[in-house]
């Protein structure tokens, strides 16, 4: 364990100006229900970035992640539709309109499934580690993975500090979802971290599941190996088939981890007896596990409010702050959940913050899909690319191009427009130019 100062930053993805509602992502109960919606991009990146201002205010560093070029030629051509572009969106509207709408899909703002990053103090090489998710469930994430390697290295571009694995390879065994299925226990004061990967299948065939188990055990654990995980500190848990048929396609739908605080469902995993033990006999007394009964709230009311997929953080006075989405406070049970929380002198969640991501809710991403965590020490804060870290300046420059370059309505039948295509990829060049990119 080094003995260097860390500091959790938060890399939120900055939503791209083809955010739209195609209803792409089997499993999602919110992007199933809004498919064929009108989407707002304005405002949805807005939101986003109110929410990466809410962290800032709450006393927690800040980066982001730009969109990756939407609509992907690359991956269209490689479908087959050959051409000028015009004739590209054009024939693949007319032949597999589900494939247009994935080369233009905005997801890679869910950056909590950009890659399952492990931080230099606990890995065998003393470096910082990334492995960009695979993403294999879905097309229109399968075709992520080398964009956001691209950028990921562009960020963290220093061989001495920070080692970028290849997205794993091994077809749909190795289905990697990245950081929503990945959670770090750590404790400030014996220093023990724990690496928790939470998976949804493993190499048997389950005929209970109803909806896509995304993660496999055989990612998880071909991750923790490429990291330099200490095995006796790495956990492997697997979700609750009822979790999986509720909509929670990841585990941060109905887990959440901070310090030594685990948030949870009663129904999240398969054997939440074994998992507690598990950690608990690493931790010890300092284990906070904090569940949520089926009785106060159901999963389907977890699933809908993403109560879970709130973000734990500290707050600038060492308090534990939950970011919840504002669908939390306006359902009355998810709200009398968290006052109750709040109200328990055992509980170490103290305060609560209700940012607006409703265009995101609505294709079925809160405010822990948003971000990526990294852990980073101050050596590597310095040697990583300063322009992608947040100040009030940079939000309000970033606000105000959004504000004169985004669309405030979308539908999937601007998806087969040229002139939007190009509007759309002069803006994300601008965001890679900021950031040395390009």
């Amino acid at each position: 364990m080094s003995n260097d100062t860390f500091t959790e930053v938060n890399f939120d993805g900055l939503v791209g100006p083809t955010h739209n509602y195609a209803g792409l992502s089997q499993g999602n109960l919110a992007s199933q229900q809004s498919k064929a919606g009108v989407s707002d991009p304005r405002s949805a990146a807005l939101q986003g970035l109110d929410k990466m201002k809410t962290l800032m205010d709450a006393g927690c560093a800040q980066g982001f992640i730009p969109p990756l070029v939407r609509p992907d030629y690359e991956a269209l051509h490689g479908w087959g539709f050959q051409g000028r572009p015009e004739k590209v969106l054009e024939q693949a509207h007319r032949q597999a309109p589900h494939l247009l709408a994935a080369a233009w899909s905005a997801s890679s703002m869910w950056t909590a499934n950009a890659a399952t990053v492990a931080p230099s103090s606990d890995t065998a090489d003393s470096r910082l580690h990334f492995t960009p998710a695979n993403l294999f469930a879905m097309p229109h994430r399968a075709i992520e993975a080398s964009q956001t390697g691209a950028i990921l290295q562009g960020i963290f571009d220093s061989p001495k500090h920070f080692v970028h694995h290849q997205p794993l390879a091994g077809g749909h065994a190795f289905a990697d979802e990245g950081a929503a299925n990945h959670n770090r226990l750590f404790s400030e004061v014996s220093g023990k971290a724990i690496h928790l990967f939470v998976y949804g299948r493993d190499h048997t065939v389950n005929p209970a599941l109803k909806l896509p188990a995304r993660q496999t055990l055989l990612a998880s654990q071909a991750v923790a190996r490429a990291h330099g995980l200490d095995e006796q500190l790495t956990v492997y848990a697997q979700q609750s088939v009822e979790a999986i048929n509720a909509g929670a396609f990841h585990n941060d739908v109905v887990a959440v981890t901070h310090g030594t605080t685990l948030l949870y469902h009663q129904n999240a995993f398969a054997d939440e007896a074994g998992l507690l033990k598990a950690v608990r006999n690493i931790l010890g007394d300092e284990f906070v596990p904090v569940c949520i009964s089926a009785d106060d709230l159901s999963l389907a009311d977890a699933v809908q409010t993403y109560l879970f997929n709130s973000q734990i953080v500290t707050g600038a006075e060492g308090q534990q702050i939950l970011i919840a989405p504002v669908n939390v406070k306006e359902h009355p049970k998810a709200s009398a959940v968290v006052e109750k929380m709040l109200a328990d002198p055992a509980n170490p969640i103290t305060e609560v913050r209700y940012p607006d991501v409703r265009e995101s809710m609505k294709n079925g991403g809160g405010p822990a899909c948003l971000r990526l965590r990294v852990r980073i020490n101050t050596a590597e804060m310095q040697a990583m690319n300063q322009a992608s870290l947040l100040n009030d300046e940079k939000l309000l420059t970033l606000r105000k191009f959004v504000s004169d370059n985004y669309r405030d309505r979308v539908t999937v039948a601007d998806l087969q427009d040229v002139t939007f295509a190009n509007e759309a990829q002069a803006v994300v060049k601008h965001f890679h130019e900021m950031l040395n990119l390009t």
